[in-house]
Formats: structure tokens, sequence, C-alpha cells
């Protein structure tokens, strides 16, 4: 009997890949980073990720290299466990129950312990910084019990605290003060600050590092000030010099390894290098797109690496140049353009940068790219206005964009409203503007939607927006054409009002046929052929907060959300109302491969998702408390592959994946795979057969494996040679080709095979039904000639089965023998003629 999977929510991707400073292996081969409850290994040559570290609960808050292993990592969570990994092959070595949540970690090469930032007991306000001893056991899984509190009131943030020279001491800073605890002495020092220098400026601690070969301490400080901290080991004649250049806080700080520059960054988005030795010589590289968060340098000085606001990662090689980009989702402050599903690169489309939209791969989880809506350069400063995108569609075919940007001045009725249309260019890959039409309502634009069921080529789209002057209007695209090229552009073709109501909300039916526009708490119906109105739904009252048609055998009914708390379904066919639903809908999604809709409620400070068909109001699936706080948007995302679900109650998830967006900027979906499917892979490194990636390599390996079994075991014919030849060798070459640098083996090893599958073979031997091999062809030699004389076999039917090529037809004995008689006549004479 087949069990029923459980559906969980879980979070899919989009996850901080900027929480921790990330880390560079010691060949600069990797760079290992924090994301979300697991450690992504990139390469940095490719940018792509290699594979993630998975096997904490909980947010994963803090990983360090081990100091006497440098193919070993260490990582710290919020689960309580330290977790021991062997990063290169993604094996999980050893955990450390620690029994408490963990906001930071720290190693040192001397001690045999660890270091970790955790809450206080007293207060969960405070943090305490404490000693760990790790046991060495050999069991897989142990309790740590040796633990030692080294300062009782430290920052939370992994920023604050950092160790020292050779892991002699080790530092923390909170407010204004620096503290320095040295192992071996077991003593503390203390150094205050006063709170305003001469000037006014704040004195506070944001950052602070340690050089690696000097005992040198350099912090960073809210003014934009860099103090570099010498003779600390006595509490009177220590000193420190200042460095300046931000305008604003400094993030982050790194020295390089030799100790001979030293980094600095903020919000300018702008990495500074300092000289150590003058240090009033300085560099800069500027424009890296947003402000930055960390920074970390390479074990040979050759990369720097950033991590950004954006949720961005940069390396920079050693002459401050961009080598490459890691882009993770963006996640700004509110998501006004909603989750928008591409149907050409499959990919989610969502707001990104300012002015930009981004398109977020769910099945690579990272970012494809970012296109440029507003097309103005945006400065980081307090009190600038800025244009906003608001609204964002696409039409069914993905080949053409519409965009809605506004700008609302301060103190001002003044609103500056722009609605572009963009056309995908296959030349050049990306969307390129075509028309821009400058305030298209003299209000807001509240919606706007494509029309369905244009699929064919003659086919012109159309769009239809409504805004708060109480018009709809529809755009369609005309050609523009003259002596001097085709062209063509967007215009107004019609518009549409009711009462000089406000229009709230618009919807196209599935076959586009008629247009649902709300008007306030009325829905109008309209014919998309003549623009005329058809009917009007008043009933019950209710403001409407959201509109969609039904789907496939569904596609009679007409949904509405309204912000009284009711889900109301009419029958186009019959214009009544079917039913009504006391919920107040949030969200409320269709899925355009099936008829079902998703609605998202928000009660009790959590949300709850319902998945229901227009023609019954009692829902298919309810799945309770899915997060907390409320969903702001969902999207139904096409499946490459159906998924077959034995139950009945999970068949909505067959040919879609629903994805839904919160107002904590996570990314949830739904699954029905186990947790322990995550770390099946981890579970399976003892036997590297099974665990092989189905990499283009390994097709050819496996193909050629299959094709020695063949021979060797003498399989049947439906199984034998025949089916081998059928690979797709083509696919797998040119997956080859294809495939990042990283992931394949050295060119010696792959070239001998590589070849061998480009040849097309020439004959292959057919093997009998019975198993037995056909006759071979015997060699004779002949006394008078020196040539070959051949034993005709049988002549073979071309169409014979259980061959890949059929045997070419071959001449009789006797004719043979004639021909060669031919050749051996002297026909010198013709050159006479």
């Amino acid at each position: 009997m087949v069990m029923d999977p459980q559906v969980r929510v879980v979070q899919c991707g989009g996850n901080r890949i900027n929480y921790w400073r990330p880390l560079f292996s010691a060949d600069n081969k990797y760079l290992l980073c924090v994301s979300g409850d697991s450690i992504k290994v990139f390469s940095t040559v490719t940018e792509e990720c290699i594979h993630a570290l998975w096997s904490h609960s909980d947010l994963v808050t803090g990983i360090e290299l081990h100091p006497n292993n440098h193919l070993q990592l260490y990582s710290c969570s919020l689960d309580g466990t330290i977790k021991l990994w062997d990063f290169i092959d993604g094996i999980l070595i050893k955990t450390f129950v620690i029994g408490f949540k963990m906001f930071g970690l720290y190693t040192t090469s001397k001690q045999d312990s660890v270091y970790v930032v955790t809450q206080n007991n007293d207060s969960s306000e405070k943090f305490q910084l404490m000693s760990v001893k790790l046991p060495k056991v050999t069991e897989q899984e142990c309790e740590a019990k040796e633990m030692t509190i080294l300062f009782s009131d430290v920052c939370q943030s992994p920023k604050s605290t950092a160790v020292g020279r050779n892991g002699e001491y080790i530092v923390t800073v909170k407010g204004l003060c620096l503290f320095v605890y040295y192992f071996k002495s077991k003593k503390i020092f203390r150094f205050p600050l006063s709170s305003t220098s001469k000037k006014g400026a704040d004195n506070s601690f944001t950052v602070v590092t340690c050089h690696h070969i000097e005992d040198c301490i350099a912090t960073g400080h809210k003014d934009g000030k860099i103090r570099l901290w010498r003779n600390f080991n006595h509490m009177q004649d220590y000193t420190y010099s200042s460095l300046h250049w931000h305008h604003d806080s400094v993030a982050d700080l790194a020295f390089s390894v030799q100790g001979a520059t030293l980094f600095s960054g903020g919000v300018e988005s702008v990495l500074v290098q300092w000289s150590h030795s003058l240090e009033q010589k300085r560099e800069f590289l500027p424009r890296l797109g947003a402000a930055i968060e960390h920074i970390a340098t390479s074990p040979d000085g050759s990369l720097i690496c950033t991590t950004h606001m954006d949720n961005k990662i940069t390396i920079i090689d050693a002459n401050l140049k961009v080598r490459g980009i890691i882009q993770g989702l963006v996640k700004g402050n509110d998501v006004k353009t909603g989750l928008i599903f591409d149907p050409r690169t499959k990919a989610l489309v969502l707001n990104g940068k300012p002015g930009h939209l981004q398109f977020y791969s769910l099945h690579d989880d990272k970012q494809l790219y970012n296109l440029d809506i507003t097309q103005q350069e945006f400065v980081n400063q307090a009190g600038l206005q800025h244009l906003d995108l608001v609204k964002a569609a696409f039409n069914a075919k993905g080949n053409w964009l519409a965009t809605v940007e506004e700008l609302k001045r301060k103190g001002t009725y003044c609103l500056e409203v722009h609605l572009k249309f963009w056309k995908y260019s296959e030349k050049q890959q990306s969307f390129i503007l075509n028309t821009t039409i400058n305030l298209p309502h003299e209000d807001q634009i509240t919606s706007l939607s494509f029309q369905s069921g244009c699929n064919s080529e003659k086919d012109s789209p159309t769009l239809v927006t409504t805004g708060n002057d109480g018009f709809f209007k529809v755009w369609v695209l005309e050609d523009n054409s003259d002596i001097y090229g085709q062209k063509s552009g967007w215009s107004c073709d019609s518009l549409g009002s009711y009462h000089g109501f406000k229009a709230t909300a618009c919807s196209f039916s599935e076959d586009g046929s008629l247009l649902a526009v709300s008007f306030e708490d009325i829905i109008t119906i309209w014919e998309s052929s003549s623009w005329d109105l058809k009917h009007t739904f008043c009933q019950p009252p209710g403001k409407i907060r959201s509109l969609c048609f039904g789907r496939m055998r569904s596609s009679t009914y007409l949904l509405a959300s309204t912000e009284n708390g009711f889900i109301n379904c009419w029958d186009l066919l019959t214009c009544n109302l079917t039913w009504k639903a006391q919920l107040n809908a949030s969200v409320l999604q269709p899925d355009c491969l099936s008829e079902n809709i998703a609605a998202f409620s928000f009660t009790s400070g959590s949300s709850t998702m319902f998945i229901f068909s227009p023609s019954d109001p009692v829902p298919l699936y309810v799945h309770a408390d899915v997060c907390r706080g409320c969903v702001q948007w969902a999207a139904f995302v096409p499946r490459d592959l159906p998924e077959v679900l034995p139950s009945k109650r999970y068949k909505w998830l067959n040919k879609s994946q629903l994805y839904f967006f919160t107002e904590n900027q996570e990314l949830m979906t739904f699954s029905t795979q186990p947790p322990e499917e995550k770390l099946k892979p981890l579970s399976k490194q003892l036997a590297p057969e099974e665990s092989l990636p189905i990499t283009p390599f390994f097709t050819l390996l496996e193909s050629k494996r299959q094709k020695k079994k063949v021979v060797k075991g003498n399989l049947q014919p439906e199984h034998s040679l025949l089916a081998v030849c059928k690979t797709d060798k083509c696919f797998a070459v040119k997956e080859l080709l294809h495939t990042p640098a990283h992931v394949l083996p050295p060119a010696a090893i792959l070239c001998s095979l590589f070849v061998d599958y480009l040849l097309i073979p020439q004959q292959h031997k057919c093997i009998d039904n019975d198993g037995n091999d056909l006759e071979r062809e015997s060699e004779k030699t002949e006394e008078d000639s020196d040539e070959d004389l051949y034993e005709s076999t049988e002549i073979q039917d071309p169409t014979l089965t259980g061959c890949s090529y059929a045997s070419p037809l071959k001449l009789p004995k006797s004719e043979e023998k004639e021909l060669r008689k031919i050749r051996k006549k002297e026909f010198t004479w013709v050159t006479a003629l």
C-alpha cells in the first residue's frame, strides 16, 4: 500500500547569501557562504553553485574553516548544534549538540575550543561570548558539555567580535567600549571612548577586526572613522590613529593575509583600500551597485570578496577589478509588482533593485538578469525620491511586457505616471523599450492585464489598465510603418467607465472574450470584441479587492474577494450568485493549468491556504499556519514534468507548483518530499556509484558501460545493442559542451571518449533471437592472385530485426570472380585512342 505523502511548507530559495562574511578555501577554488539553513559552495571561476550542505534544521548563523584542516568547515545554527563538514565532497563528519541558539562562531589555531555568541540566560535581549570545548570522540553525534563564559554582555552582530594574532586573544566591541581578552593570562582590558567627538560625531563601534601578523586592532565607527589600536596589552600606554573617508558608518573591515592593506566599505558602495604602512594612501573601487555589508580576503591575497545589501556577492581581484558576481534574490522594502511567471524563461519576476525587474530562476536558485525599467541613477541618500516600479504584466506568449512606474512628490498633489511597453528581442536576448506613455491615467493605475486567448501570430496583443480616475483603458498594438521602415507602437483604442466610480481591478476570461472590471463594490462585464457593457453584479455589497475567472470546466464562473471578508462566485450563464463564503482572502490566485484556485487568509497572527474549485465551495485542500504574518503574493508555476501523487487531496500539485511571498520577504512553496530527502545525498557518500550526479560526462560513461555489458552478457535483442545505440548521444555531447568546466574531468580523459561518440558507426554485428552469432566471413587466398578472396555469406535481409544498422548487399561469388577477371585484363590500348 502506498502511503500518502505529507505536504510541507518549505523555503524554496531566495535565502540571504549576505548574512555572514563569506570564506575562501585554502586553494581559492571555492567560496563558501551561508544561505538560510544551508551552506552553499560556489566556484570562484564560474560563480556557479557546486553543491549545498544540508543538515541544519534552522538558520545557519556562522561558518569558520577548521584551523588545523582547511578541507573541513565548522558551522553553527539556531538549532543548537555545531557541525563539522568536508565541504568539498559535501559530507557531514560530526555533529556537536550544544543545546542553545548560537548567533556567531569563531575559531583559533592554538586553542582546542570554539567560541560562540549565545543569548544570556538572564535576559533574551543580552548576549554572551562563550568558549565551547568540542569533545574528541568517535561517535558521529556527541554532546559538548565543557563551556566557559568569557564576556557576559556582548553585541549580537558577528562583526563585533574577532580573534587576534595567532589566537592569543579575542576582541569584542559594544557601544563605546573595546574589550580584549588574553587566553594565556585570562586578563581583560577595557578601552572606552567618549560618546561624541569635539565636532559632535558619533564614536560608537560598528565593526572590529585584527591584524594577522602584528598586534593591531582596526575598528569602524558610526561617524565613518577607522581607528587602528596598538600597544593595547598595557592599559596606560595604548595608542590609536584615525583614518577617515566614509561619510556614514563603516560597515566592515578586513586586513589582507600579509597585513599590508586594509579594506573598508559602507553605504557608499565603494571598496576602499588603505595602505598599512602609508595610512593616508588609499585606492578605490566605486559603483559596486549596493551598500557593502561584509568584506573577506583569500588566503593568498589574490582575491577579495564583498557582500552587498541587494543580496549579492562580488569577487574582486588584487588589482581592484571585478572578476565575478553571484546574485541572489533581491529583497526590497516592498514587492509592489507581485510574483509574475515569465513563460519565456520559466522564471519568477518581481521587484529587484530600485527601478528594476529581476528574473529569478527557481530551478537554479539564482538571478538570471535585471531589467532596468525606470532607467535612472539611484542615489542612496535619505530624503531623495525616485520613480517607483509598481505594476508589471506579461502577455501569454511572453514576448510583450507592460510596466507602470510612478512618483508622487511630497507636499504636492503632482503625480508622475509612466506606462511602458517592452518587446522581447531575439537578437539581443532581452526586452527592448517599444512605447512610453506619459500620464496614461489622470490618477494612479490600480491594475493591468493582457488579454488572454491570443495565441496565433495574427492576433494583436491587447492590454487593459484601470485607474482611480474612474476609467479603464484598452491599449492595442498598431502598425506605424512608414517609408523609413517598419515599426509599431501602442495607443489607446477604447475606454470605459461606470457612473464615475473608481476602477479597482480587472480580469479577462480564459478565451479573452469577456472582461470583468470592478468599480468599487460593483462588477461590470464587457464584451472584448466591441467593448460593450453586458451585465453588472452589485450583490452582495462590499468593495472588490481582486477578480478572477474560472478555468477549463469552470470557465463560466467569476470570483471576487471583498474587503469586508467574503468570496463571491457568480455563474455567467445564469448571471446569478452561485455561492459565497466568509473568508478574508488577502490573495486570490488561479492556476492556468487546472480549474483550481488558491486563497490565502490571515487570522490570529498566521495565514491559512485554501485550494478550491469555483464549481464547488467545499475546499479540496486546507493548510493551516503556512507562515507567520500575512501572505502578500502568490503564483502558480507550471512543472517541467507532471508529478503523480496517489491521493486525490494533492491533485492540485500535479501540474503546477504554488509559490507565495510573505511579509518577511520569504519565498515559500509546498513540497511532498520528506525532510530526509535533502540529506539523501549525504547518506550515500559511501556508495559512489549510487550518488554520482547525472552530468553529461556520466551519461557518456554510462552508455559506454552499458555497451560492454551487452557484449559480455549476450543480452536479448530488445535490451541489447539496438537499445544502446538509440541513446541520445547528440544530446549528451551538446550538454557536455555547455557544462561548466569546473565539474568536468581533465580534457585528456575526455578526448578519446568524446571523439568516439562523434564518429558515425559503419556496421554492427547482429545478434540472433536465439543468442547465437551470425556466420562470419572467412578469408581465403588464391594461388594465382595477390588479392584476397572472401567467402560469401548468405544475403541478409536489410530489414533484419535486432540490428542497429542493416548489412549492405553483397554480390554472389560467381559475379565477384567475373569482376576480378575483368580487372586482370590489359586495357592500355585504350590510351592510344
